[in-house]
């Protein structure tokens, strides 16, 4: 998962979103510490499930780590800031499903699921867009 998340922190930019998709304990929130210690995180990266968003502030662009898991309605992200966030740094969204139409096309979707026997994570990745799409193919050629 850190490997992963290590790659992608180097190939994203800001205004890059990065939906987190899967159940409670699937790794969701453990991806986005591994991504913020990549883009040069030293300190703490506690799961914003009760503040909904942590920030991030590096010198290439702030991380926005969004919980969506509370919301209740999709209108509630624009109280989050998140319009900053997806025009100015790069966004990791865990319950991006929450946004319903608010969710952007342009994106990479990282769907973790629980293997069989819960120390193996399944992982599928799917760029939306032809910026994901084409640095996912450049990043994964030589593996």
């Amino acid at each position: 998962m850190a490997a992963l998340a290590a790659k992608l922190a180097g190939i994203a930019e800001p205004g890059d979103v990065i939906a987190l998709i899967g159940d409670l304990g699937a790794g969701k929130t453990s991806f986005a510490r591994a991504f913020v210690a990549a883009k040069g995180g030293d300190g703490e990266v506690p799961s914003p499930t009760f503040t909904l968003v942590q920030l991030y502030e590096f010198a290439g662009g702030d991380v926005y780590h969004f919980d969506l898991y509370r919301l209740e309605e999709a209108e509630e992200i624009f109280e989050l800031g998140i319009e900053d966030a997806m025009s100015d740094g790069i966004s990791l969204i865990e319950w991006p499903d929450r946004m319903g139409a608010y969710l952007p096309f342009e994106r990479i979707d990282i769907v973790l699921g629980i293997g069989e026997d819960e120390t193996v994570r399944n992982v599928e990745l799917t760029g939306r867009g032809d910026s994901w799409t084409e640095r996912l193919a450049k990043a994964f050629q030589d593996g």
